[in-house]
């Protein structure tokens, strides 16, 4: 019910209340003499305060976007990783700035909006060789789907979330088509949809099978037989000691207590020809995957596909041998790095088919123990010297012109994705930060990330855009989206 007093006598009341707010009574004196509820004159008297503070509380002036403000809300999104929330208070704190978080996505939008129409207008120099790959998402059946270049790094594509199957992906290849890119060689861990859209695009036979996968997988399948072989070795004493208490009329002590130190001996040395026999496969399989494989003699040469091929098919045999006479526990394990490798196979020695008539060309010129030399020293580059020129010094003059084509091919040769993983470690932190990213975000990590200088390693000095050939000027990636440069 509204109170029949005028506005004129409710501001002289709460005049009265707000300037003795320390006289006792006075609010229940003023209730019964103006016949107003208590709690009517309290929230009058709030209603009071919050109007004198509004009124006299000085409004923050609007900030403007500015050039250097908007290099700064970018620099802490794509350097710091941070949230928009983050990006809100470090400007805060840092520079008494106050910007609204729709301001921040503005300006995050439209400069992802610029990154796309930069990336799009990249005409890729010659035939590229790709690293293909998913990062799936928080959505089941998603994944963000990145094509990255194998030599330079230089990220080609990045998509938000779509469904991971061939359709998705032959729609990526085409796109980088009608952008003028030309496929060499595709690497890839030998997922079925990225085969299905290499299939679908006739690009099938550039697909090279990605060796650290299946290398890796070995690594992991050996580490846990040997820890198999160590708990049976340990377990030796204590089956020795059962048995004893049993000879002695007393009763095994432990649940499903070993005794029989015969059964448990012979078990133990099948064991220990397991993990010995996959161990010497394993090797095979790493040195076969190797670059260059010099064969046992230099007299011999190096080994050609068809030679790797050939032994390859021999670990395979050998490991089915001994996945079958493997104890049951472990059969399983050995089962997984056996099927994996018969898939990959098909795919798996693209590399060395490329190399072979370079190889042959060099062999017959020089002869087999030459190119023995040559790969020995290329094996050992990091000892003798990262700089091809300087390898190259050490080998006789007549030998230089064909050393150099070798050399070179060799480190060109594709056969991992690591590219496009170091990608994944690189959208990792701000996938975690803010749990989805869209196309304009990825497209400004992705412009960030192509021009990069490299502080240090082999790359140093060189952005991923200049390794690939491109003319850079500038390596400041902000200048790309239109902001001026910084001030001196």
């Amino acid at each position: 019910m509204t109170h029949c007093s005028t506005v004129e006598e409710r501001i002289e009341w709460i005049s009265e209340l707000l300037a003795h707010p320390e006289q006792h009574g006075l609010l229940s004196e003023r209730s019964r003499q103006k016949q107003v509820s208590r709690q009517t004159l309290y929230r009058w008297k709030k209603k009071g305060v919050q109007a004198l503070q509004d009124s006299l509380q000085v409004q923050p002036a609007p900030v403007k976007r500015t050039a250097s403000l908007e290099r700064a809300v970018l620099t802490l999104l794509v350097e710091g990783h941070a949230s928009y929330r983050g990006i809100q208070a470090c400007l805060h704190e840092l520079l008494g700035v106050q910007l609204s978080l729709g301001t921040i996505s503005a300006i995050v939008q439209s400069a992802g909006q610029q990154a796309q129409r930069c990336l799009e207008q990249l005409v890729p120099l010659g035939e590229c060789a790709l690293a293909l790959d998913e990062q799936y998402s928080s959505t089941r059946g998603e994944a963000y789907l990145n094509v990255v270049d194998v030599h330079s790094s230089l990220v080609w594509a990045s998509l938000p979330p779509v469904p991971v199957d061939g359709e998705s992906w032959t729609l990526v290849l085409w796109y980088l088509q009608d952008q003028g890119l030309r496929l060499h060689t595709a690497v890839s861990d030998g997922g079925r949809a990225i085969a299905d859209a290499l299939k679908q695009t006739e690009a099938l036979s550039s697909h090279q099978r990605d060796v650290w996968h299946l290398l890796h997988l070995a690594s992991q399948v050996q580490g846990r037989l040997d820890r198999q072989w160590r708990a049976l070795q340990e377990q030796v004493e204590t089956v020795k000691h059962q048995a004893e208490r049993i000879a002695q009329g007393q009763k095994a002590r432990g649940r499903a207590a070993k005794s029989d130190v015969p059964a448990h001996l012979a078990q133990l040395e099948q064991m220990r020809r397991v993990a010995e026999g996959c161990a010497y496969l394993f090797s095979e399989l790493h040195r076969l995957l190797q670059t260059v494989v010099p064969a046992a003699r230099c007299q011999q040469g190096m080994l050609d596909s068809a030679q790797r091929q050939s032994e390859l098919d021999t670990v395979l045999l050998l490991l089915a041998e001994l996945q079958q006479d493997a104890p049951a526990a472990v059969q399983r394990e050995i089962g997984r790095v056996h099927k994996q490798l018969q898939l990959a196979l098909p795919h798996l020695l693209l590399f060395p088919q490329r190399l072979d008539a370079l190889q042959q060309q060099v062999t017959a010129q020089l002869g087999p123990e030459a190119i023995h030399l040559i790969a020995w020293a290329w094996q050992r580059r990091d000892l003798l010297s990262q700089n091809r020129q300087d390898l190259l010094e050490g080998f006789h003059p007549c030998w230089r012109p064909l050393a150099a084509q070798l050399l070179q091919a060799w480190d060109l040769a594709v056969r991992a994705s690591s590219a496009v993983e170091n990608w994944h470690s690189i959208v990792r932190p701000h996938l975690s930060v803010h749990r989805t990213l869209s196309a304009e975000m990825l497209a400004l990590l992705a412009l960030w990330h192509n021009y990069r200088v490299a502080p240090r390693g082999r790359h140093a000095g060189l952005s991923p855009l200049q390794r690939s050939g491109f003319d850079q000027p500038e390596t400041d990636w902000l200048l790309a989206l239109g902001y001026p440069p910084r001030a001196a």
